[in-house]
């Protein structure tokens, strides 16, 4: 593999882990991810069970649209 291959793999990589540090720190003020329609939360007197069911849907298929567009640079 050529180490210039390597290096553009690393800045996307990079950028990419960035934009998911913005959206987790900044994202929750104008986004409901984690609250959508879908997401499964029962509360009781003692007990509380959260699945976040669409939030990981959605996660999912942002994830899988971004690795098909890296997957098209190979």
């Amino acid at each position: 593999m050529e180490m210039a291959f390597v290096g553009k793999i690393l800045i996307v990589i990079g950028l990419i882990v960035a934009l998911v540090g913005f959206f987790v720190l900044f994202g929750g003020k104008f986004i409901a991810f984690g609250r959508l329609p879908g997401d499964i939360r029962v509360e009781k007197e003692n007990i509380f069970f959260y699945f976040p069911l669409a939030s990981c849907l959605l996660a999912s298929v942002f994830f899988s649209v971004v690795l098909w567009i890296l997957s098209k640079f190979k």
